[in-house]
């Protein structure tokens, strides 16, 4: 029989405490050897995963702000993305696609990817991580145009649910010039498409 353990509360309990309750209603022994050292592993993990919410994008972006004259399109494609579905807390990861035009400012290309890893790093859902991307560049860089896509696998269909193993969802948000002409929209989907972009 498994140990028992009393209801912790959020107000007294650690993290470790409340993992160990978890493991416990589960039907498992969270003293047994290979579970003893859980409850830590899974609090550092969760701090890693959710380090999002203690970073700030505005002032990261900020922070390596350019003024320059160029004024042609500016992609940074097959980013990788790795979050948390915030309605099971399960894995869900992809490739991300983003695009501005500037209007006399630019950002350091790393500092894309890096605002991508702070709104994943957060209990999310798709749709609404692939418009804080968009948004967050358009409030910050005032360019004429910005354009993201993101293509993400889902655990919680591949693991469980429909239990389906290749479907794919794919989000945009497209704001500026991206939404307001289509030839310039057509050419970010072709740019973005061509070697190891969105197969679709």
């Amino acid at each position: 029989m498994s140990p028992s353990v009393e209801p912790a509360t959020l107000t007294s309990a650690s993290f470790e405490e409340l993992v160990r309750e978890m493991i416990v209603r589960i039907g498992e022994d969270p003293q047994r050897e290979g579970l003893v050292r859980t409850p830590d592993r899974v609090r550092r993990s969760w701090a890693f995963l959710t380090r999002g919410y203690k970073e700030d994008p505005d002032a990261m972006l900020r922070e390596a702000l350019f003024t320059v004259t160029y004024d042609e399109m500016v992609i940074v494609k097959d980013i990788e993305m790795f979050s948390l579905c915030e309605h099971h807390m399960l894995p869900f990861f992809g490739k991300v696609h983003v695009a501005y035009i500037p209007n006399g400012k630019v950002i350091g290309l790393s500092k894309i990817p890096r605002l991508i890893d702070v709104y994943s790093r957060r209990l999310q859902v798709q749709e609404r991580l692939t418009t804080q991307i968009a948004g967050t560049l358009d409030e910050v860089l005032q360019p004429r145009g910005v354009a993201v896509v993101m293509e993400a696998v889902h655990h919680c269909m591949l693991m469980r649910g429909v239990e389906k193993q290749n479907s794919k969802a794919v989000t945009s948000a497209m704001l500026g010039a991206f939404r307001d002409r289509p030839e310039t929209r057509a050419e970010f989907m072709e740019l973005i498409k061509s070697g190891r972009g969105l197969q679709i």
